[in-house]
Parts: C-alpha cells; structure tokens; sequence
C-alpha cells in the first residue's frame, strides 16, 4: 500500500502526540511514503511554530525535524501537480497547497493520511482515499 502522508500527521507522529500511534501503524503498513517535494518547508516551519509557539527547545525542534524529513520514501515534483492542484483548488474553494497532497495520492492510487478534517471531507468528495484519526 502506498500513502501519501501530509505534513500535519508527520509531525503528529514524530512529536508522540495523542494520534501518533495511529499514525506510525499506517506508516509502518506501507510499501511506500510519498509527499510533495515541499514537504520540507511545511514540516520546517511547523518546528518553527513549535520552537516559537509551544516553547519547544531548539534541540528537540531539530531532532524532530530530522526525523520528519526521513519518513518519506519519494518526493513527488510539485511542478508536475501544479495545474491540477489549482484547478482543484479552484473547484472546491481551498487552499491549493492542500491539494497538492490531495492530487498526489489521486494520481498514485494511493491513501492519503492527514489530520485535516477539511482537507478529509474534500478528498471523500472528490472520492480520494484518505484515513484520519
């Protein structure tokens, strides 16, 4: 099984949030983890987030970082999503980066794992698989 896994499960499961054991189950289950190739800057900045938010010490923030960027096992082009995460974007008046995640796992047959309950409902609309916790 393949799955997309998008930035806000990938920090639930590397900081042991309460849905992190959900998470790393489906990680562990599958063939393959794939994101788009700005995974990094979404995942970086949500460290940033953490360090500057939650009080997280940078040492913590940088190991987490680490660990973040080492579970996808591809990266995808988002040059090669890009028309159609706008025009799903424009289609369900959301913000395109989302569907960039969206589109990918569309594309691949794949199962997109994400918190964001927006993004969710979108992809069973739009008849994407996506699981949740």
């Amino acid at each position: 099984m393949k799955i997309v896994l998008d930035a806000s499960a990938a920090v639930e499961l590397v900081l042991k949030r309460p849905k992190a054991s959900g998470i790393g189950e489906v990680v562990a289950q599958a063939d393959a983890v794939l994101v788009p190739d700005f995974y990094p800057v979404e995942v970086t900045n949500a460290f940033w987030k953490c360090y500057n938010f939650e009080h997280l010490p940078m040492p913590d923030c940088e190991a987490a970082l680490a660990d973040t960027l080492a579970l996808p096992d591809e990266f995808a082009f988002s040059r090669d999503l890009a028309a159609e995460a706008f025009a799903l974007s424009c289609l369900v008046k959301s913000p395109a980066y989302d569907m960039f995640y969206a589109v990918l796992a569309r594309r691949l047959g794949a199962e997109l794992l994400t918190l964001d309950q927006k993004l969710v409902k979108i992809c069973k609309q739009q008849g994407i698989r996506v699981t949740t916790f």
